[in-house]
């Protein structure tokens, strides 16, 4: 028996749910399949922006707490995993209820793989088998940990991925992170703060090379602070077990001899890559690109007809809220003027959550430099704004990059208090292409720390590079 569906959403993140419940309450009947129950509600609510919040900002309590005593931080760390697990139960059981409540919604949870075109088989948790017929389908199946080939990595008693880790209640009092990019400074943040001494491991010569050389100073200043301590231009030889703890062996670039670093366990953050596994495209004669992502056009289109593919999985940024935007581009394309594509997308907002947050928008310093603008830039430490003195956190700067010949706001860094936030102001300064005097001269509530714009955009902090 096959099961005929105006369509099939493949994959319960952001813009899969989001695009079901839209098409549902359009009276079309919709299945979406999920491959497991511990994922209702996506990647984001379950492995990523929530969890990984929610243990950043436990980690920066305890942190100024000044608690001596290891035994207590674990214990804090383990009252920490708990709280992080029962947020999401609640959120995951009430993504599911809310489309399992909509009468044109069917799910199914199981892994979904393509028959043809236009036909998905489930293989569902229960045993069963479901074939499903959709006139469109949507794949929302995101991305998963890319995991480097590096003799050992496959030990998974002592070596985790993102998604593992934040399942263990026991704290390491020794922790090795390789990489270098958001998830692994993100991870060696919320590891510090908790307590444990953190090595990230950097087969490049810096962290996060295409900033500033002053943000990235900023960064590094924040985490050493946290006793995270950082290994660059390196490659790693082997992981070994001993004494069930990890033992890394690396060598610098350009040299022969072999290092051992040992820690309690090792958390590998080396990138994802699309999670596309048993999908089985090939039977419906869809794509991938060069890194293995579905290719897409610029309205999200697969290389078949009908086809669509949101999200992670096929290659854009990987936020989230561009999983949103996705949504977003394919209801524009099916409902309404058709005027939305993903290449009209600029200024998009980053926020690196490092307490403070690293966020930018628009062009740093070095990428105005390589578009030819004349550049001024207003920086302003972060020890300067009264509300930063009066809540104790003043690490950090405020940087806002000026076209010179325009007076144009082309982009901000901002790493304090609230950067998450405010950096959204910036952002529609860049898009509205406002004068960055526009910004000096508002009214801002005080004390906030939005109202160092008055003071960072002032003459005499800005300054020609």
């Amino acid at each position: 028996m096959i099961n005929k569906f105006d369509a099939i959403v493949i994959g319960f993140g952001k813009g899969g749910k989001t695009l079901a419940g839209d098409l549902a309450n359009r009276g079309q009947k919709v299945a979406l399949i999920e491959k497991s129950s511990q994922m209702y509600g996506g990647t984001c609510i379950n492995q990523a922006c929530i969890p990984t919040k929610v243990l950043e900002n436990q980690s920066s309590m305890i942190r100024r707490e000044n608690i001596s005593e290891f035994n207590e931080k674990a214990t804090k760390y383990e009252e920490s995993i708990d709280k992080k697990d029962g947020l999401i139960t609640k959120l995951r059981a009430a993504n599911y209820n809310k489309l399992n409540s909509n009468e044109n919604i069917t799910i199914f949870t199981g892994q979904g793989s393509f028959v043809s075109e236009n036909t998905v088989e489930v293989k569902t948790i229960d045993g069963e088998t479901i074939t499903l017929e959709g006139e469109k389908i949507f794949i929302n199946t995101g991305a998963k940990p890319n995991i480097p080939a590096i003799k050992g990595i496959e030990n998974s008693n002592i070596v985790y991925t993102n998604e593992t880790l934040m399942k263990l209640k026991k704290l390491p009092k020794k922790l090795t992170i390789i990489g270098a990019g958001y998830i692994g400074l993100e991870f060696a943040g919320i590891y510090a703060s908790f307590g444990s001494e953190v090595t990230v491991i950097n087969t490049q010569s810096t962290i996060l090379p295409k900033e500033d050389n002053d943000d990235i100073e900023e960064v590094v200043n924040i985490l050493k602070k946290r006793n995270v301590s950082f290994l660059n231009d390196v490659s790693i030889v082997e992981i070994k077990e001993e004494n069930k703890s990890a033992k890394l062996i690396y060598k610098k670039n350009g040299e022969e001899e072999q290092i051992e670093l040992s820690s309690d366990i090792v958390l590998v953050a080396t990138g994802r890559k699309a999670n596309t596994e048993g999908l089985g495209l090939e039977k419906a004669n869809i794509e991938l690109d060069n890194r293995g992502f579905i290719k897409v056009n610029d309205v999200l289109e697969t290389t078949t007809k009908n086809i669509w593919a949101l999200g992670d999985v096929n290659g854009g940024p990987q936020f989230t809220y561009i999983s949103l935007d996705d949504y977003r581009i394919v209801i524009n394309q099916l409902f309404k003027d058709k005027s939305r594509k993903t290449t009209d997308r600029k200024n998009v907002v980053n926020s690196l959550f490092l307490d403070p947050a690293f966020s930018r928008v628009g062009l740093n310093i070095k990428e105005a430099k390589e578009k030819g603008y004349n550049v001024l830039v207003a920086k302003m430490a972060t020890e300067a704004i009264p509300r930063a003195k009066q809540i104790g956190k003043t690490d950090g700067f405020i940087k806002i990059v000026i076209d010179k010949d325009s007076e144009k706001v082309l982009g901000a860094t901002m790493i304090c208090e609230d950067s998450s936030e405010m950096i959204h102001l910036i952002q529609l300064a860049v898009d509205m292409e406002l004068k960055y005097t526009y910004l000096r001269d508002r009214i801002y509530a005080h004390p906030t720390m939005t109202e160092a714009l008055n003071d960072v955009l002032s003459p005499a902090m800005i300054k020609e590079v």
